[in-house]
């Protein structure tokens, strides 16, 4: 196994710099060939290292950052004006080759912003797209894309995203032939908006996408499709609205369990099921959002993440990087510019 180094945006999120530190201290004990950048306030980093790290010293390094992009932060403003913030300088080591990806928890659409003026987007593909996991009924996965960096889309990039996403879906997934499919308001053709019904026959007309067609909102976790692409508005309301109701109905279930003694005695006998069930819908394996196309891995955490939830999106950083994702998108782009030549 070679060895592997991602970089760190400590100084981003909204839990403070402990969270990120804590998971990549975990990180660091999971995966015995990786070795991480911290970029921050070396002041900081270095107390907080101080009372929780001996003998792991040796695999990281600091590097450190006068700047810090904060959540509020107009993305171009940061991306002008913060040249030196962590977030800037954790995708630079990537850029530089100092490090095989990076994973932030910061402003989305800095991150975004700076991603694409330092690391370029791949030959072939328009613009970068967000990308997820979602559960689906059957306990396999499905890739949801795009989840906000393109809030319009045209019939290009949806097209663009099916390749991106089905690669990723082989890559990380280990799918041979991801079934792909476009969210709609119906199955049927004749529905849903001019670009999504020319991006439809564009997918059709391929062969290197094993392309099923439309499905609805309700068919996301009913494993249809191992991947389901649309554009950045849609597919970020999609994502908030199925975080939002998991925390509903576990806040509900807890609500419940405590109504009475009968709720009481009920709820732990049914613990272990509800358990099981948690585990499978708990959105902290499920962070860790993609910035595919470009020319190096970037892996945007969620900005309120636990530190086991960062280290999920570590984790996702660590897989692409073994696999080379980027490089294999580039290549399947290539093969579909060829087909269609």
């Amino acid at each position: 196994m070679r060895h592997l180094t991602l970089a760190l945006d400590i100084m981003g999120g909204d839990n403070g710099p402990h969270i990120i530190l804590s998971a990549a201290l975990k990180a660091l004990n999971e995966f015995p060939y990786l070795n991480l950048v911290f970029c921050g306030d070396e002041g900081v980093i270095t107390s907080w290292l101080n009372q929780h790290s001996s003998s792991l010293s040796n695999r990281y390094s600091i590097v450190h950052c006068n700047q810090q992009v904060l959540m509020d932060d107009n993305p171009v403003t940061a991306l002008r004006h913060k040249k030196d913030s962590s977030m800037a300088c954790a995708i630079k080591q990537v850029h530089n080759g100092h490090a095989d990806a990076c994973v932030s928890a910061g402003n989305t659409g800095a991150l975004l912003a700076m991603a694409c003026s330092q690391l370029k987007t791949l030959s072939g593909v328009n613009r970068p797209a967000l990308v997820s996991s979602l559960p689906t009924a059957k306990g396999r996965k499905v890739y949801l894309l795009d989840l906000g960096a393109t809030v319009q889309s045209d019939a290009q990039t949806l097209l663009q995203n099916a390749v991106m996403g089905s690669v990723l879906a082989e890559q990380i997934a280990g799918i041979e032939r991801p079934r792909v499919a476009i969210l709609n308001v119906g199955v049927e053709q004749i529905k849903g908006p001019a670009n999504i019904k020319e991006a439809s026959q564009l997918l059709a007309a391929s062969d290197h996408i094993n392309y099923i067609g439309f499905v609805e909102g309700d068919d996301i976790f009913n494993d249809i499709a191992d991947v389901i692409v649309t554009d950045g508005f849609s597919g970020n309301i999609a994502l908030k609205s199925c975080e939002g109701l998991v925390k509903l109905l576990i806040e509900q279930v807890k609500r419940d369990a405590k109504r009475n003694i009968l709720s009481k005695i009920m709820a732990k006998l049914a613990m272990p099921l509800l358990r099981r069930l948690y585990l499978r819908v708990n959105p902290d394996q499920y962070n860790g959002a993609s910035l595919i196309g470009l020319r190096g891995i970037v892996v945007k955490s969620h900005g309120n993440a636990s530190d086991e939830a960062f280290l999920y999106a570590i984790r996702e950083a660590v897989q692409e990087a073994e696999r080379q994702v980027p490089t294999k998108i580039k290549d399947k782009i290539e093969n579909l510019l060829m087909e269609r030549s």
